[in-house]
């Protein structure tokens, strides 16, 4: 079994909730079934689960290299400069971050709510990025952004190779398949 879940703002990859964080006991009431990758409390959108341990490997493990779609709403305007950067690859603290495909793109038509939203800033306008990666570092996609002068404001991750959160509200969840 397959499970699409489009995690909420606030919500950890654990069923446990900790701190100020709920877990995902909150949405999903299923035994036997377990995150296959992360996402941080901080970012949202699509997480899969799955009861099949092999399955949540191939899914997590970065040797596979499944291909991560995010929508990013960041602060200022992309430069052709930063983009080529992210397209390049960025040099961060543990090392140079494979080339990704970066574009900018109007903001998502089916976006929902964030709660709570980001903070806005008269004086700065913000603006939406693609990015598609092949790794799972740390917080990449935020310091990759900011390493070209884009802080992230909010992260959505849109897909996972072929799974993606098509017909997901946020907080809910359907069995790929």
């Amino acid at each position: 079994m397959l499970i699409r879940f489009n995690k909420p703002y606030g919500v950890l990859s654990q069923f446990t909730p900790e701190g100020r964080w709920q877990g995902l006991k909150d949405f999903i009431d299923l035994p036997g079934v377990y995150v296959a990758g992360r996402l941080d409390a901080d970012s949202e959108g699509l997480l899969l689960l799955t009861d099949d341990g092999q399955q949540q490997a191939q899914i997590a493990d970065p040797r596979f290299k499944m291909e991560k779609t995010y929508w990013v709403q960041v602060d200022g305007l992309p430069t052709e400069a930063a983009l080529a950067a992210l397209r390049q690859g960025v040099q961060l603290n543990d090392g140079l971050t494979l080339p990704a495909r970066a574009r900018e793109v109007a903001e998502p038509e089916q976006l929902w709510p964030r709660n709570p939203p980001i903070r806005v800033r008269q004086s700065q306008p913000t603006s939406w990025l693609e990015l598609v990666i092949r790794e799972g570092r740390n917080r990449q996609v935020r310091r990759m952004t900011a390493a070209v002068g884009l802080p992230t404001l909010r992260l959505i991750r849109t897909a996972i190779g072929p799974y993606s959160l098509d017909g997901l509200a946020s907080g809910t969840w359907l069995e790929a398949g």
